[in-house]
């Protein structure tokens, strides 16, 4: 088998996936070009996604709070505050890093939850299997994403434990 190297090894479910992260920052209008692979999403996330895709976010969840969300992905009121005076201005790539896989997070517990109301909630409600922390709280590091992450998949499945 050979394996065209200009074609992006992204799978079916990683390109839907990746389309519907692109829609919660606002899609194509705010982040200025088409991410159809993840090598895409890397070089946005390098360049700093928008300031506007973390305000999508914000205006875009129903049941999380605003300090919960920018306590997820490391940005404080008073930066959200400046930068919205400033729309051209760009995330750090900390912080556009943590913005993108909130969005992938909560696209993720979208799908295995059935709605983003009951996503959100998840996300803010201690789980047993997380020694009783809120998933939310854990997107602050790489090792907590990665155990939310595992845990969504394992709820997909069945196993609760």
């Amino acid at each position: 088998m050979t394996v065209d190297s200009n074609q992006p090894a992204d799978t079916d479910y990683d390109q839907t996936a990746i389309s519907e992260a692109v829609d919660f920052l606002g899609g194509r209008a705010v982040l200025k070009r088409q991410i159809l692979s993840k090598l895409d999403a890397h070089e946005v996330i390098v360049k700093g996604l928008p300031s506007k895709a973390l305000r999508h976010i914000i205006d875009s969840v129903m049941v999380l709070g605003l300090a919960e969300v920018l306590a997820a992905v490391g940005v404080s009121l008073r930066t959200i505050q400046r930068q919205s005076k400033s729309p051209k201005k760009v995330l750090s790539l900390e912080q556009s890093s943590r913005t993108w896989k909130f969005a992938e997070v909560l696209v993720r517990a979208t799908e295995v939850m059935g709605s983003q109301v009951r996503a959100e909630e998840w996300l803010t409600t201690p789980a047993t299997a997380l020694d009783q922390r809120r998933p939310i709280d854990l997107l602050s590091s790489p090792a907590g994403v990665e155990a939310v992450e595992q845990l969504l998949g394992r709820l997909e499945y069945g196993v609760y434990t």
